[in-house]
């Protein structure tokens, strides 16, 4: 019996809590331009605007990952990877890691009952309707690519509504709770204001 609950907590770890985007049709030119977005391989430049900005948001994210990331190197990594591919979406940073909270808890390989993969709980289709079948949505920086893209996606089918393009991240468009677990994780655990020196220098 007690094997039986372990192997049950074991499972519940794994799990995420995720819905699943929904597959709809698309068109010809936007997969073009999806597949284009995830397969840039531009150079892996700092997406900071400077040293000291890297610095400083890196030292006000790390201690709140802590728990959960105990490795610093890797959760270093992972903040420039999230810091980079958000800014290249044109998405805010702290909104993509209130994301990853409430869509895997940070874990790495959670599959959601859905079938949703890795930290960004990307749907295997995407895969597939993007054209790139061979990628591995469990690998960090193509989970966050894939995660970044798709958002970018829905927000510009959306006009910019966040929370109907959230709804639509997680397969439940028109309802409130998760784009709010969304919008209360961005705002109440990553929340980032400059210090008044970065923004003095940023002027």
């Amino acid at each position: 019996m007690r094997r039986l609950i372990a192997a049950l907590v074991l499972l519940g770890a794994s799990a995420a809590h995720a819905g699943a985007q929904k597959y709809e049709p698309l068109s010809a030119s936007v997969q073009a331009a999806l597949h284009k977005a995830v397969s840039d391989s531009r150079p892996a430049v700092s997406s900071f605007k400077t040293p000291m900005e890297a610095v400083e948001w890196l030292a006000a994210m790390s201690p709140r990952l802590e728990k959960r990331i105990p490795n610093r190197e890797y959760r270093i990594d992972l903040l420039r990877s999230v810091h980079y591919e958000a800014t290249r979406a044109g998405l805010d940073p702290q909104l993509v890691l209130g994301l990853m909270q409430v869509e895997s808890g940070f874990r790495k390989y959670a599959v959601s009952s859905a079938g949703a993969r890795g930290y960004m709980q990307v749907m295997p289709f995407w895969v597939k309707v993007i054209g790139r079948p061979d990628d591995n949505l469990f690998d960090l920086r193509t989970s966050l690519r894939y995660g970044c893209t798709i958002l970018r996606h829905y927000l510009d089918i959306e006009r910019g509504d966040l929370f109907r393009a959230l709804g639509r991240y997680n397969g439940s468009l028109g309802k409130p709770e998760y784009p709010n677990m969304v919008r209360a994780a961005w705002q109440n655990q990553w929340g980032y204001e400059k210090t008044a020196r970065l923004a003095q220098a940023a002027r």
